[in-house]
């Protein structure tokens, strides 16, 4: 039964994923900061795969040593799908809180990859790294400085870990739009019915997780033209 770390897996892409990985009979180990969200999502997986959840913040070191001893002492995955926004509506950065941004960086950048260097005794040859990224990594938009150079960074730890360690895959993963609740919270007021559903991503995580594609940083419009 090959085990999967999932982070922010209560909603949206994290929790369309491990619903999508509970059908393959993964063991899941799940995180989130909300435990209503959370314990929903433990009770949903629990009827189709063997699940743990521990409810915490990313960015707490204890927190992430509880998610690594649940782990059982063996990982195939680890997803770094949990992800901080920042303020909303998002601001300049010229005007941007200090404290809020250094809560970005701590989410979005320090925390993944601490626990991956965590998690490295547990990962074997094969395992899978995939940190979620964003289009805002790479491209200038208004309002975006904050989360997008948060995960511009982590992009470029992704790709020296993906050097550093040859026999892991590790990847980035840029889902593209989608309708949740953090993409609501960036657009306050905005109709966002027109976004897909977090699940039309899952495939391109899948295609990642289970099959033999290198490391590197793939889109999950690439993916899906790729196996048509």
């Amino acid at each position: 039964m090959p085990s999967a770390l999932l982070t922010g897996a209560s909603r949206g892409l994290g929790l369309a994923l491990a619903r999508a990985l509970a059908t393959r009979s993964w063991r899941l180990v799940i995180d989130a900061r909300t435990v209503a969200d959370l314990e929903a999502a433990r009770s949903e997986l629990a009827a189709r795969t063997e699940v743990a959840a521990m409810a915490g913040d990313i960015a707490d070191e204890h927190h992430r040593r509880e998610l690594l001893a649940a782990a059982g002492g063996r990982l195939d995955a680890l997803v770094n799908s949990a992800s901080a926004l920042g303020p909303s509506p998002l601001p300049r950065l010229a005007a941007y809180p200090p404290q809020a941004l250094e809560e970005v960086y701590r989410v979005n950048t320090l925390a993944p990859i601490r626990l991956v260097q965590m998690a490295l005794p547990l990962l074997g040859r094969g395992a899978r790294i995939v940190n979620v990224t964003s289009d805002a990594a790479v491209e200038p938009y208004e309002g975006w400085g904050g989360y997008g150079s948060s995960k511009a960074a982590l992009e470029q730890l992704t790709r020296v870990l993906a050097a550093e360690e040859p026999e892991l895959r590790v990847y980035a993963y840029d889902p593209g739009d989608m309708r949740t609740r953090m993409h609501q919270e960036a657009f306050p007021g905005e109709d966002i019915s027109d976004r897909p559903p977090p699940e039309e991503s899952v495939p391109g995580l899948l295609a990642l997780i289970e099959g033999e594609l290198p490391s590197g940083r793939y889109r999950a419009g690439e993916l899906a033209r790729a196996a048509v």
